[in-house]
């Protein structure tokens, strides 16, 4: 899985970091950052849900 952000439209809600904290954090702006653009097998579930839950629907996922 490889994970990409649109910063640009980022709406810095902080939703994909309480869903994914070891996957995402935000910068000083609350802006979304990813700290694990190909995190292991074990994030998944939560990446996901951090996708899903999105309100500005930021989040992409490249699956095999």
């Amino acid at each position: 899985m490889k994970v990409i952000v649109d910063k640009d439209r980022c709406i810095a809600s902080g939703q994909c970091v309480l869903a994914a904290a070891e996957v995402f954090d935000q910068d000083d702006d609350g802006i979304v950052e990813v700290l694990l653009e190909n995190p292991a097998a074990a994030h998944y579930e939560d990446v996901r849900q951090a996708a899903a839950i999105c309100p500005a629907a930021v989040i992409r996922l490249e699956e095999p």
